[in-house]
């Protein structure tokens, strides 16, 4: 299964959301650039977003059993020791027959049994983490790795091994850039002079955020404002049919970049992976981080930028008295806009992919 001339094997346990994949293909992109004789396995679950992706990306993907344990009670649960005993087995044999140099986790849980595994058959380790509460899967495997990168300044104080913790930032696509911001709006049918307003849940969409747009819609379009609404794919038959001229909406959005050029003002949840974007693009931002998030993660990361004068903090359960204000207040105040885009864009690390790239190839030349 590996070539054995090649020094440089890579293995990403990497998946489970978009949020723990993306950066992974982001730096394993950044390896087959510098080192094209690269050998690169990414290994996840089969039922995840990493079996539909990786294939269709031309790299090669080998899945394991594992579910993550539910929060709330689930029968599920009495599994959960018998799955993580099959996949630690699993992941060694992968590791045996693979062989990496290195293998790179970036959090969830798959990323558990498979970096156990490959660290167990002399792998050096390299751990991403983009969330600023780091996730139990980095906690516990922070003894077995070699350098820990992190998003997030604030995300050092939970960890314990301070010498190997990097703040390198969250890869971020390659691809990613803004255009000029007349053409976008004309691109998606938008009046080049009004304000524009993006609203993001998450591919999946985001129930309260959806409401709160909906009874705000009037007075939006009445205070000459227009959005680009991405529902989700679990909410667009709801609101397909609302049609305002200055408002558009989508189940998700193709090409983000076209969006994000678009925008004056991003209404958006606070994954880890759209404050990486926002933050290399210099967005200003109103971010209102999901509450059905493992440890409350996407509340640590909004308030990371609020601490920074970065982004506006709205929790979820004050979306209905808060939305509509906040944004009318603040798409009229340029001032404001302009300081939360510049500060969002000094905490940007738009070199991220490459530094862990270059990390990883440092450690397979030295195996």
């Amino acid at each position: 299964m590996s070539n054995s001339n090649t020094p440089y094997r890579f293995l990403f346990a990497a998946g489970g959301t978009g949020g723990h994949l993306y950066p992974a293909i982001a730096v394993a992109d950044e390896i087959k650039k510098m080192k094209p004789e690269s050998e690169i396995l990414f290994v996840g679950t089969k039922d995840k977003i990493e079996g539909r992706v990786i294939p269709k990306l031309g790299y090669k993907f080998q899945s394991i059993r594992i579910r993550g344990f539910a929060r709330k009670f689930s029968w599920a649960n009495l599994l959960f020791p018998l799955r993580l005993l099959y996949s630690l087995i699993q992941s060694v044999i992968i590791s045996m027959k693979f062989k990496p140099k290195v293998a790179v986790g970036t959090g969830g849980y798959v990323a558990g049994p498979v970096i156990w595994g490959a660290s167990v058959m002399g792998a050096k380790i390299i751990l991403m983490e983009s969330n600023s509460y780091p996730g139990i899967t980095t906690r516990l495997l922070e003894r077995y790795a070699d350098e820990i990168h992190l998003s997030f300044e604030s995300s050092k104080k939970y960890l314990r091994r301070q010498n190997i913790l990097k703040v390198t930032g969250n890869p971020v696509r390659e691809n990613l850039g803004t255009s000029d911001k007349s053409s976008a709006k004309k691109y998606f049918g938008l009046d080049e002079n009004k304000k524009t307003v993006l609203v993001l849940g998450g591919s999946l969409g985001a129930s309260s955020i959806n409401n709160a747009i909906e009874k705000s819609l009037n007075t939006f379009t009445e205070n000459n404002l227009q959005l680009i609404w991405q529902t989700g794919k679990n909410y667009f038959g709801r609101y397909k049919n609302l049609n305002f001229a200055a408002v558009k909406i989508f189940d998700f959005i193709d090409d983000m970049n076209k969006a994000y050029s678009a925008c004056d003002l991003l209404v958006a949840r606070a994954g880890a992976t759209t404050i990486a974007e926002l933050t290399v693009l210099g967005l200003p931002a109103i971010l209102i981080p999901s509450p059905n998030v493992a440890e409350n993660h996407q509340y640590h990361n909004a308030k990371a930028l609020e601490d920074e004068n970065a982004a506006v903090l709205i929790k979820d359960d004050e979306i209905e008295s808060k939305l509509q204000k906040t944004v009318l207040t603040l798409i009229n105040d340029s001032n404001k806009l302009n300081m939360l885009s510049s500060n969002a864009k000094k905490l940007a690390k738009p070199d991220a992919a490459k530094e862990i790239a270059l990390s990883a190839i440092k450690y397979a030349q030295m195996i």
